[in-house]
């Protein structure tokens, strides 16, 4: 039977040893397998190692760099039993990184050849951990809701003979109930997009309508605590996108404004070209974000002051779908903010045609004619 050679460049060539020779065919299956692939010799030496092994600081030269693993290869060479187990290995790259492997060990051929195989398992994992905070979080928001109702309706049913106790407990209903329709309106929205794929037909979508739109939607709120919301910058910009889409992500970042600013101030909403993308921003006189929780903002269900946005109606998912929302249009959505001093939200996407510039609408020039 006709041995296939190690021909890994690293290594001497194995002219007659039959400890460094892989038995036939399994060079070819180790080049295509998408996990990392070691073998190692009856001496430890490694034969042959693919290059995810290489690039994960597996293998160096011809040594097996985990002590973990070696020591479970040596258990396999022992008593020839296939082993599998779970292993970290801290990288420093981009700062320090811990890999999580999942491994399988086993015995390959008749001289004390054993085989080595590790999956990177870090984005399951990260995968899962995100999976299950989702569901404990959204758990705990359905609850209050969903519990206040129960009580409420209780105690309208106790206080059935007293009318005025029953119109200001249904208007509390009415106010968990509508709570309860936008974070189950939000979790379907941010369901849609969160997978982070781009706007399946995307189209051109004129700025001046999407800001009016969103702006339209949040007057109510706005009215309420005698803010005013301006639209200002520059008019006639067009972006790619989904115009629904980016109407949401706005009344977002203006409900957001208007729930964290005090009465009697503005908001201001405005557009500019910025090359190959226009920028949209949301600037409000608000108390601004401390400087320590402005990354974690886009986070989903993280709430800078967890009291005054269930307080506001606040669902703590608004900022991830702006985020989310952003990336499905290749964009991108950063803040500056300064406690007491206000916060400007700015929605950055892809110009249409390639290039930022601005066309008169077709009412204006009409009436321009005129």
């Amino acid at each position: 039977m006709m041995a296939v050679r190690s021909r890994d460049k690293n290594l001497p060539d194995p002219v007659d040893n039959p400890d460094t020779v892989l038995p036939q065919g399994v060079a070819s299956v180790l080049a295509v397998l998408p996990s990392s692939a070691v073998v190692l010799g009856r001496d430890d030496r490694v034969l042959r190692a693919s290059s995810a092994a290489r690039a994960f600081g597996l293998v160096k030269g011809d040594h097996l760099m985990a002590a973990e693993l070696l020591a479970l290869a040596r258990q396999v060479r022992r008593d020839g039993e296939i082993r599998e187990s779970e292993f970290e290995v801290a990288r420093h790259k981009f700062g320090m990184e811990v890999t999580t492997f999942a491994v399988r060990v086993a015995p390959l051929g008749t001289h004390g050849q054993v085989l080595v195989l590790a999956e990177d398992q870090t984005e399951r994992r990260r995968v899962e951990a995100v999976r299950r905070d989702f569901v404990a979080n959204v758990s705990h928001e359905l609850k209050t809701p969903v519990g206040a109702l129960s009580l409420l309706a209780e105690t309208i049913q106790d206080a059935s003979d007293d009318p005025v106790a029953v119109d200001r407990f249904a208007g509390r209903m009415q106010h968990e109930a509508a709570r309860l329709t936008y974070l189950v309106q939000d979790l379907i929205t941010l369901s849609r997009i969160q997978g982070g794929e781009p706007i399946p037909t995307p189209g051109c979508v004129p700025v001046d309508e999407v800001v009016h739109e969103a702006i339209d939607r949040c007057n109510t709120k706005a009215a309420a605590k005698e803010i005013a919301l301006v639209a200002g910058g520059t008019e006639g910009l067009r972006v790619w996108g989904d115009d629904e889409l980016l109407v949401t992500a706005l009344r977002n970042l203006i409900d957001n404004a208007v729930a964290y600013s005090p009465e009697n101030t503005r908001v201001v909403v405005s557009a500019r070209p910025a090359g190959d993308t226009v920028e949209v921003s949301v600037s409000d006189q608000g108390i601004g974000i401390p400087e320590s929780s402005q990354e974690r903002i886009f986070e989903r269900f993280f709430r800078v002051d967890a009291a005054r946005s269930r307080a506001t109606g606040g669902t703590g998912l608004g900022l991830a779908i702006v985020k989310h929302v952003a990336v499905a249009h290749g964009g991108e959505v950063n803040v500056w903010s300064k406690e007491g001093s206000g916060s400007t939200f700015t929605l950055r996407l892809p110009a249409f045609g390639g290039t930022a510039i601005a066309v008169p609408s077709t009412t204006n020039s009409l009436e321009a004619a005129k």
